[in-house]
């Protein structure tokens, strides 16, 4: 790091005490592993780059410069910042009981853009397209729970409640934890992966044992949308916001779709209710409608 920072006369303390303890931290209060990640990251490259200064006294204009010289230098996303001011912020909490105020250098809001989603024609061409029985599980239970794919890849066969037809879904936060309805279509297709995969531990399991691999899902969905003649931008989320939108369309309660998705603001929600309104102007009059009735 080459920009002007003011000199200092206390070197940084041992970076791997400090990450530590950060982390246990973060564990205490029950952050997502993927969260912990995150943040266990950005304070590593803030310490080393300024492993020779008083991290105690340092003064804003010192974070200031820092975040201008990512940008300049690295170009980070604006997400990727606010991952960083919020690292930089919990880490004065946690060590110096300083309270950071660096709202000023958060990026500019920008509105959110319409989610993304497969219409049902072509949800079903991918399905058919899938001919390897695991696959075809996680790609049905995306679509058919509106998971999240982390949430696909934590699920243990104990989770799946046959009797009364649901699905727990586990949060690092027990009063985030959900249950979602286990589609009866999918009961079938899950007996016989069962049957033939005989997972240990983990509903969907890696080759040598344990959870399954993100990465793994997000490359399978791409190779079969590939197939399927699916010319969009196919991940494992699009299914998730085509299971929103879907439901939605069918009349289905936006608070209780809200629920099912596991989101803590009903805003969030809000977001697919823009594409319904674009959609709409597809809808048939009733009036047309009747050419179809058979007499």
């Amino acid at each position: 790091m080459t920009i002007d920072l003011l000199e200092a006369n206390v070197m940084c303390p041992n970076k791997a005490v400090i990450i530590n303890d950060f982390v246990l931290k973060l564990r205490l209060q029950r952050y997502a592993p993927s969260s912990i990640k995150t943040y266990k990251n950005a304070l590593l490259k803030f310490l080393e780059a300024f492993k020779e200064h008083d991290l105690k006294h340092l003064s804003l204009v010192q974070i200031q410069q820092y975040i201008h010289f990512l940008q300049l230098e690295h170009q980070i996303s604006a997400s990727y910042q606010k991952q960083i001011l919020a690292t930089i912020v919990k880490f004065y909490g946690f060590f110096f009981n300083r309270s950071l105020d660096l709202s000023s250098l958060y990026p500019k809001r920008k509105a959110k853009s319409v989610p993304k989603y497969l219409t049902a024609f072509e949800v079903k061409n991918l399905f058919l397209h899938c001919s390897n029985e695991k696959h075809l599980c996680i790609l049905k239970i995306l679509y058919g729970c509106g998971l999240r794919v982390s949430e696909v890849v934590s699920l243990k066969q104990s989770d799946l409640d046959f009797s009364n037809m649901q699905i727990l879904i586990r949060s690092s936060r027990a009063q985030k934890s959900r249950k979602v309805p286990l589609p009866i279509s999918l009961i079938g297709d899950l007996q016989i992966y069962l049957d033939v995969f005989r997972p240990k531990e983990y509903l969907f399991e890696g080759q040598k044992g344990g959870a399954y691999s993100i990465k793994s899902i997000q490359n399978c969905i791409k190779k079969y949308a590939l197939q399927a003649k699916i010319f969009k931008i196919v991940s494992p989320h699009t299914l998730r916001h085509s299971y929103a939108v879907h439901q939605l369309e069918k009349g289905v309660n936006i608070h209780y779709i809200k629920e099912l998705l596991g989101h803590s603001s009903i805003k969030t929600t809000e977001r697919y209710t823009q594409i319904i309104k674009v959609s709409k102007s597809n809808i048939m009059s009733p009036l047309d409608q009747l050419d179809y009735i058979v007499k």
